[in-house]
């Protein structure tokens, strides 16, 4: 317990899925937690889960991909909070499965604008106050696909990767303020979003024995799972980790 006792964290898509699970545990751990979603039944239920536990957690309806609303967000809780330590950039999107030829630009565009844009607005409104509270920890969640490619959802694939590079260039342009940048690459986790892309398919039973039997583990990972490598990017236990990527996927990139 206490692991970021007395820092403020802001998890973007903190609503459900891996996002909640951050939420979670970081408030768990001492935090105070800002959750911004897009969804607001899900956001504040969230918040409902940590404040009934006596914790501290508040929801901001956001929009991770309009400038406009992460200023907003991040002034409100730098007021409300006192400062901003840690930034989680796990908002996103899965986007169409389509062949790159059958993608249309506003498809492209869509999965960009939260998975990539979204990461840039959040990182860029958060630097002056870390800046300000003397460093801080960004966590930005990226894929195993930003390092192996599948014959499947290409614009996820390209954002992901997007994801990955960027946290390296903000890694060393950052180091010298005490600021932080790692990603974490999930591979199969259960969440709602990957249970849409299994119900999507045409026989989902089928498809979840095939993606369960690919991973050497045996079987899908939790939201808990990420959570607990967040966690340690969070706290002071990795204050010597920056610029480098946290595979938490089961072993399905080792083969």
């Amino acid at each position: 317990m206490g692991r970021v006792e007395g820092k403020t964290a802001i998890v973007t898509g903190g609503g459900s899925g891996i996002g909640r699970a951050i939420c979670l545990l970081m408030a768990n751990e001492g935090a105070k937690v800002a959750i911004l979603d897009l969804n607001d039944k899900s956001g504040q239920e969230t918040e409902r889960i940590i404040t009934d536990k006596g914790q501290i957690g508040r929801f901001w309806h956001v929009d991770v991909s309009r400038e406009e609303d992460i200023a907003r967000a991040f002034l409100e809780i730098n007021t409300e909070f006192g400062k901003i330590n840690i930034l989680v950039n796990n908002a996103g999107i899965l986007g169409v499965d389509k062949p790159t030829n059958e993608i249309t630009e506003e498809e492209w565009d869509k999965v960009f604008a939260t998975n990539t844009k979204g990461v840039f607005l959040g990182t860029k409104h958060a630097i002056p106050y870390m800046r300000k509270a003397g460093g801080g920890s960004i966590i930005n969640i990226s894929s195993v696909y930003a390092i192996r490619g599948t014959p499947s959802v290409p614009p996820y694939h390209a954002a992901k990767a997007a994801v990955r590079i960027m946290s390296k260039v903000d890694a060393l342009l950052y180091a010298k303020d005490n600021i932080r940048v790692n990603s974490v690459l999930p591979g199969m986790i259960m969440t709602p979003l990957l249970e849409q892309a299994i119900n999507s398919s045409q026989d989902p039973g089928k498809a979840l024995q095939a993606m369960a039997s690919s991973i050497p583990l045996g079987r899908l990972g939790t939201p808990e799972n990420i959570a607990q490598g967040v966690l340690y990017l969070a706290s002071d236990e990795s204050s010597f980790v920056t610029g480098s990527d946290l595979v938490i996927d089961g072993g399905y990139t080792a083969k």
